[in-house]
């Protein structure tokens, strides 16, 4: 990645999960305390590579891992900067419930996959990331998991 700015409303291809988890790195060195981002894609998609560089990119304590199982999880800064909490709102019954995760909004980045229901709930304002991969063929034409992506990126709210 150049050191433009990638955190901006638009539509970023990604051809590999190596290019992934470098605007992953691009982004997560954009952004700060009190950003929430809403991390939408299909299973598979590259949400955890795209965070995982994030996390890289804010120089937080690893390894970032899906949170599927513990709804949430916080890492640590090891550079004296901001935390990342990473939520996974699938299992949520409702959007009350995210309130009950007692999330630490103000002071942290904060991404949670899956999170439309409950992003209005957080925030008045946030990003919206959306991965897209196309859909493949017969299971054997195609490799899952080195599928270009596409990353779109909006702002909601504002």
């Amino acid at each position: 990645m150049t050191d433009q700015t990638v955190l901006t409303p638009g539509t970023f291809p990604m051809p590999t999960p190596a290019d992934m988890h470098a605007f992953g790195i691009a982004l997560g060195r954009e952004l700060g305390a009190g950003d929430l981002i809403v991390l939408t894609g299909p299973l598979g998609a590259g949400k955890t590579t795209l965070t995982r560089g994030i996390g890289e990119g804010l120089g937080v304590r690893g390894p970032v891992t899906s949170p599927t199982f513990v709804l949430a999880r916080t890492h640590p800064s090891l550079v004296d900067g901001v935390p990342l909490v990473h939520v996974d709102a699938y299992r949520l019954s409702n959007a009350l419930e995210v309130d009950d995760l007692d999330l630490d909004l103000d002071h942290s980045v904060v991404i949670i996959e899956w999170g439309h229901e409950v992003a209005g709930v957080l925030a008045d304002e946030w990003w919206e990331i959306t991965i897209e991969r196309p859909t493949a063929g017969a299971a054997d034409e195609m490799d899952v998991e080195s599928e270009p992506r596409t990353v779109r990126i909006e702002r909601v709210g504002v």
